[in-house]
């Protein structure tokens, strides 16, 4: 595989992930990531909500739509510009993963604000029961946001930009420039205008 068709194929490649990690994430933040029961003060019963990864992790459908503008960023940028680029998909992506592994694990930080319901709830006590398959979505997009990013760092000085062309440096194959054409010798018709016109400029055409 030649150089150029290599660099081809890994700028699709980076592009592919961050577009995938970033609609991974997107989906994943309007799931639930956990069902939770309020306990309430007597006589208030108890109460059970369902989060999603929007409520409890913020970050995530901030980091999917980050991915998916990375996407068009990184064809559009080149040289120290998309080494940045690939950076911030890196950083993304971490972000990604770990509240992904967070959710997973049931280590997400509930808050009370979180909640649509605010009667009765100011000694509460919350119980979590995290749906670790959306979760684990948001994890995966993480890993990918990483490892298109990595790729865009190390490998993305050598792609192609939008816009560029591969222009041939030699002259093979270029068309000949065509000949010059010969002059055309001059007639007694010329010689008989060209006196009249010296006539009118009030030259002598005989000199």
């Amino acid at each position: 595989m030649t150089a150029p068709a290599r660099s081809r194929r890994e700028l699709t490649a980076a592009v592919g992930l961050c577009a995938l990690a970033g609609a991974l994430s997107l989906s994943s933040s309007g799931q639930p990531w956990a069902h939770v029961t309020v306990t309430r003060e007597v006589p208030l019963p108890a109460t059970t909500e369902v989060l999603t990864g929007g409520q409890v992790a913020p970050l995530v459908s901030a980091c999917g739509l980050l991915l998916l503008a990375a996407a068009v960023a990184v064809i559009a940028v080149r040289g120290v510009g998309r080494v940045a680029v690939g950076l911030l998909v890196a950083v993304a992506g971490g972000v990604l993963g770990w509240s992904g592994l967070r959710g997973v694990t049931g280590g997400l930080d509930l808050d009370l604000s979180d909640l649509t319901s605010t009667v009765g709830l100011g000694r509460a006590q919350l119980t979590s029961d995290p749906v670790a398959g959306w979760a684990a979505l948001a994890l995966v997009a993480g890993v990918l946001g990483v490892f298109a990013g990595l790729l865009v760092v190390l490998r993305g000085r050598t792609w192609p930009g939008m816009g560029r062309r591969y222009e041939r440096t030699g002259t093979a194959g270029a068309p000949a420039a065509a000949p010059a054409r010969a002059p055309r010798a001059e007639t007694d018709e010329d010689r008989h205008q060209a006196a009249w016109k010296a006539l009118d400029r009030g030259d002598d055409p005989t000199v």
